[in-house]
């Protein structure tokens, strides 16, 4: 797992920490300190959307407000919703979606075109949706934080 966090960009302070595996039906989940960080999904580990470290340390692709209710319930990112690119990226590399207004994480995808390509493009797809806000894990970390709160 530190490979993992060196290959994010994160340093995690103090090094105690607890670490638990949550196995679901859809993936295994990594909790550190009792925060669900990462998830490993279809044999791919990705951070979470509450794993804002990480997030920050990762590329974003921007986007109108538009797209956000269709990015919010799983579709792509399309070119013509793309308004801006932070940071560099290749194809298949890891991409954080952010609303063009508040720049939140809307959601994690796999970029399906290097950061040129991407702010030439005026059609298709251009990320691939796999993780947003919204979705199983999402909504199963509100349930931990639900359950943990009673």
């Amino acid at each position: 797992m530190a490979e993992c966090f060196q290959a994010l960009n994160v340093n995690l302070l103090p090094t105690k920490i607890g670490v638990e595996r949550v196995e679901t039906e859809r993936a295994t989940i990594y909790l550190v300190n009792s925060e669900p960080i990462l998830a490993k999904v279809n044999n791919r580990l990705i951070p979470t959307l509450k794993f804002s470290q990480a997030l920050s340390s990762l590329p974003s692709v921007i986007v109108n407000m538009g797209a956000v209710p269709p990015i919010c319930n799983g579709a792509d990112v399309m070119a013509p919703g793309v308004v801006a690119t932070d940071g560099n990226f290749q194809v298949n590399m890891l991409v954080v979606v952010r609303d063009e207004r508040h720049k939140k994480p809307l959601a994690l995808g796999v970029a399906l075109l290097d950061k040129v390509q991407i702010t030439s493009s005026d059609r298709g797809k251009v990320v691939m949706n796999i993780h947003y806000v919204g979705d199983w894990l999402w909504e199963w970390m509100k349930a931990l934080n639900r359950e943990r709160a009673q």
